[in-house]
């Protein structure tokens, strides 16, 4: 399977995270902040660490931003220089951008120029994201100690249809099944079919696993990692 590729625009603490992290998880990442002293702080962490401006589009198509997996802005003191950024990627057709907010406004804005992803220091852990962006299939991932976390797990396709006696979990792939979240349709008051999820509280080994469930599993970063590789 062929590395990720990403840049991390502004490598501010939580910038550099993101960009560390998901480096340690085998992709191949550019780092990108126009603050010579965060990119000396990066420099070997990554593939590439340019110093230079994010407002210039020019500079970004010299760096063939249009090509990489996602582009993730993640300046935090300047918003007008996170939105020119984020304009210039969305111009530039980037495949997938996961643009910084600080507060309600500026989400507000993010979402009326049509970003879709939108990601509140306050609310989230650089590591966190970074196994989500690596792993689009995890939903959520709560980190635990000694690189073990509980993560929701969108079902893939290599498990579908088959009882957890039969995936073996814990014998293949050393994860402990946590339960699973299931969709169920159902009739809203106003009469429309919408999906409603519900917890299963404790699963059966005969119990199925369909397209739309969600897996919990408890394991290590690596095990779960190899879980969906292996079955996406």
């Amino acid at each position: 399977m062929k590395n990720s590729r990403f840049a991390v625009i502004g490598l501010g603490q939580f910038g550099n995270v993101i960009a560390k992290k998901l480096s340690e998880r085998g992709a191949e990442v550019i780092a990108i902040d126009n603050s010579e002293s965060n990119i000396e702080d990066i420099s070997d962490d990554v593939a590439l660490a340019i110093c230079m401006d994010a407002t210039d589009k020019k500079a970004l198509m010299a760096q063939n931003i249009q090509d990489v997996d996602a582009v993730i802005i993640c300046i935090g003191e300047d918003f007008e220089a996170l939105l020119l950024s984020t304009v210039y990627c969305q111009e530039l057709k980037v495949k997938r951008i996961i643009s910084r907010a600080n507060d309600a406004q500026q989400r507000r804005i993010l979402e009326k120029m049509g970003v879709e992803e939108i990601l509140s220091p306050e609310d989230e852990v650089g590591k966190v994201v970074a196994e989500r962006l690596m792993n689009p299939s995890v939903v959520s991932v709560l980190q635990l100690p000694d690189d073990y976390e509980i993560a929701e797990v969108k079902a893939p396709k290599g498990v579908l249809n088959r009882s957890l006696q039969d995936i073996d979990l814990r014998g293949k792939y050393k994860l402990n099944l946590v339960t699973i979240k299931r969709e169920y349709e159902v009739k809203s008051e106003e009469g429309e079919n919408i999906f409603d999820q519900h917890i299963i509280g404790v699963p059966t080994p005969e119990t199925i696993i369909y397209e739309t469930d969600t897996i919990v599993v408890f394991g290590t970063t690596k095990d779960i990692g190899r879980f969906i590789d292996i079955n996406q």
